[in-house]
C-alpha cells in the first residue's frame, strides 16, 4: 500500500497497525527529541493532541513537550503499551529487549528503522510489531478513512 509515505507498505502491516492505533492508550517513544523541528518530537505531539499519552525516553534530555524525559524504557514507571522507536537500527534489539521486559504489547519502528531480527524477537515474546511507518502518518491516513 503506497497511499501515503510513512505508511507501512508490506501486506497486513496495515492492520496491524490500526489494531496498535486503536487498543493503545500509553506510547513511550525512545529517542523522542526535545527540539521541535526533530520528527520525534512533530510525531510525539500529533500524537499528544489524538489524545495518547506520550512518554519521553532519551538519556540525553530532561524533557520533551513539557514532559519528563526517562534515561532508559526500563524506568519508566507504570504499564507501556506501545514503545515507538526512534533509534537507528543498530539499537532497536537493544530497545525490544526492554519492551518485552517492560510488559509493552507492541513496538513500532519508525518510518527508515527496520531490524528484521529484533522484529521476529518482539513477535516471538508475543508483541504486535510495525516496521519501517510513521505513526502519524498511519495514524492520519486511518482517520482520513474512518478507521480510527
Amino acid at each position: 500500500m503506497s497511499a501515503a509515505r510513512g505508511a507501512p507498505e508490506q501486506p497486513g502491516l496495515l492492520e496491524e497497525a490500526k489494531a496498535i492505533l486503536r487498543a493503545a492508550r500509553r506510547i513511550a517513544v525512545v529517542g523522542l527529541s526535545d527540539k521541535p523541528h526533530r520528527p520525534s518530537y512533530g510525531v510525539a505531539r500529533y500524537l499528544r493532541e489524538q489524545g495518547y499519552e506520550i512518554v519521553p525516553v532519551n538519556p540525553h534530555v530532561r524533557e520533551a513537550l513539557g514532559l519528563r524525559s526517562y534515561p532508559s524504557l526500563r524506568e519508566v514507571g507504570g504499564p507501556v503499551d506501545v514503545v515507538q522507536i526512534f533509534r537507528r537500527p543498530e539499537f532497536v534489539p537493544e530497545v525490544v529487549e526492554d519492551a518485552v521486559a517492560v510488559g509493552a504489547w507492541a513496538v513500532w519502528m519508525q518510518e527508515g528503522v527496520r531490524h528484521e531480527k529484533a522484529a521476529r524477537r518482539a513477535r516471538e515474546a508475543g508483541l504486535r510489531v510495525v516496521m519501517d511507518a510513521c505513526m502519524a502518518v498511519v495514524h492520519r491516513l486511518l482517520r482520513a478513512r474512518g478507521e480510527l
